[in-house]
Formats: C-alpha cells, structure tokens, sequence
C-alpha cells in the first residue's frame, strides 16, 4: 500500500509539473528576470507564459476579444488569423470588428461578404481605404478574405475619420453641435472623460508633441477620447445584437485594433463595460514585436498590466515600432 501511494504521489506530482512548472518562462539566472522569447503568451494576471490553447480556452467563452496589433505588421495578422481559424474550429462564427475601415465604409463590408467576384478596386473605392486608413491593403486583406470565406460578419469601427477631425479642430463641444454628427447619432452620446485614460492619451503626446498649448493637447485628447467611444458603440451594439441572436455558437466580437486603443482596458474596454452595464465579458489581448534590446519595456508592459495577455510575436518587416 505505502508503495502504492508513493507511486500515485510521483505521478500527481509530475501531472502538477507538467500543466504548470513547465510553462513557468526561463530566467536570467544573474539578473533573476525573465527571459522572452517570440512566441510567448504571457498570461499576465499570472505572470506564466501559457500554450495557444490555453489561449483559446479563456477566449472561448468571451462577448468580445480585443486584439491590439502595431500597424501593417503581417504578424500580427497572422497571429489574429489563428484566433480567429481556432475560434471557427471551436465551434464559434465570430463578428470580426475592423480599425481600418470608418463606418461610412459598412456598405462595401457589407457588399465584400456578400459578393466574392466583387473586384478588389472598386471595393476599396467604395470603402474609402486611402482617404480613412492608406498604406498597403495587402497587410490587411488576409483577414478580410477569411471572413468572407467563413461568411464572418464585418464591422467598421472607425468614426468616419472627417468627424475626428472636426473634433481635432474645433473641440469635442463645439463639433458636437455640427449637423453632420447628427448623421451618425453622435451628438446625444455620452463622452466620459476618465482621469487614468487622460493621463494615458495627454502624457505620451506632450512627449512627443511638445511645445503645443494647452488648448492643443486638450483638442487632441477630445479626438481620442471621440475615437474610442464611437468604436465602444460600436462593439456595444454588435454584443447586443449577437446576444439576441438565437443562433448556436455566434460571436464573440473580435475587435482589431492598434494597441493604443485596448491598452490597460482604459480607451474602448472600459467604455464597453459602462454601455453594457459589465455585462459584456471582454478579454484584451495585446502584440507586441519582440526586439531584444527592449526587454525592459516587455517587463514594465507586464507589471504594469497592460492587458489580460501579452503575445510577444517576431519582428514585423518595418522592425521594432517607434516610441513616438
């Protein structure tokens, strides 16, 4: 009996090994920290370095699922092409909810889905993609092919990009009053003006904008601030729509954006939880390019908890993204 025990002791050790030690990152062993690597997922409630299905299991269940990329990086697209295809083999149809495209842009997405012959340059056309985003659509149009293969609904994000301007120029109260704000049922909605996401927005920009007045600054914070909670009414209103929606397994809404726009759950996370009363169960997940001359900056995103999980991806084509 007591070797019995023993036997079962060792295997339920090494079971306990296997499903957790084993996931604990490699460490410096002069300096004591961390050692990254491209590839790691960080859970960072945990600070342990977890598998993709791992991943998969936390988003599985999940209203909304945040992924924050830098610009034009084919990593990044490549690793929400791997959410998305392990969300499909999970049995979920996600709503894939898209930065690039401003909401004047919901016709062509919704045309794109619907008709595959559709030539590529009318659709951008339609789409406005150089007035409202630019650069190379090819960075972007595997996502948009998956959906339309997986007939995934599109959603444009964006505020149309001339009403965050109006916003930069004039200031959040007085572009609210312009009739074309009426067009989008902007004018009644709320803007909360959160301390902790100012200080986000203002103090990166006086860093790398000084010299500006006040007035300035507090313009710019106001086009952010516009940003961010039309992209929440967005995000809000498809939660909304895919809750009463009796089809088995629909959602959750896959939101892709920059990173400055889930970061710390402050700009769009935050404002969905007001607009859904929390009810929404949301998970953001940040990429990040690994440079390892940066690994200082890997460790500070970590403790200071910058998302639910940190995916440290290979370098994208345009290098390590610029601080300003």
């Amino acid at each position: 009996m007591a070797v019995l025990l023993l036997i079962l002791m060792l295997f339920a050790n090494a079971c306990a090994t296997a499903s957790g030690e084993d996931r604990q990152p490699p460490r410096d062993p002069a300096q004591n920290t961390p050692v990254f690597q491209a590839g790691q997922i960080w859970d960072v409630r945990t600070g342990r370095v977890v598998t993709f299905d791992d991943l998969l299991a936390a988003i599985h269940s999940a209203d909304v699922v945040y992924l924050g990329e830098e610009h034009h990086n084919a990593r990044h697209i490549d690793a929400a092409l791997r959410v998305l295809r392990g969300l499909h083999a999970a049995g979920r149809r996600p709503t894939l909810g898209l930065e690039m495209f401003g909401w004047e842009a919901q016709p062509a997405l919704d045309r794109y889905g619907a008709e595959p012959d559709w030539p590529r340059d009318e659709f951008l056309k339609a789409a406005g993609w150089e007035q409202n985003w630019g650069g190379a659509f090819a960075d972007y149009e595997p996502l948009l092919l998956h959906a339309r293969e997986h007939r995934l609904p599109l959603v444009a994000l964006n505020p149309p990009k001339a009403l965050v301007r109006l916003v930069a120029k004039q200031g959040l109260a007085t572009a609210l009053t312009d009739p074309a704000m009426a067009r989008w049922d902007m004018q009644a909605e709320p803007m909360v003006d959160d301390p902790a996401y100012k200080e986000m927005i203002v103090t990166p920009l006086r860093k790398c904008h000084g010299g500006l007045s006040d007035d300035a600054y507090q313009r710019m914070y106001d086009a952010s601030m516009f940003r961010d909670e039309g992209m929440a009414k967005v995000v809000a209103n498809a939660v909304r729509r895919l809750s009463s929606k009796p089809e088995t397994g629909a959602g959750p809404v896959v939101s892709y954006t920059g990173n400055g726009h889930i970061n710390y759950r402050l700009p769009v996370p935050k404002r969905v939880a007001r607009r859904t009363d929390g009810a929404a169960r949301q998970v953001t997940i940040a990429l990040a390019s690994f440079d390892p001359s940066r690994a200082e900056e890997i460790q500070t995103l970590l403790a200071d908890g910058v998302a639910d999980y940190l995916w440290l991806t290979p370098l994208g084509p345009h290098g390590a993204p610029k601080r300003c």
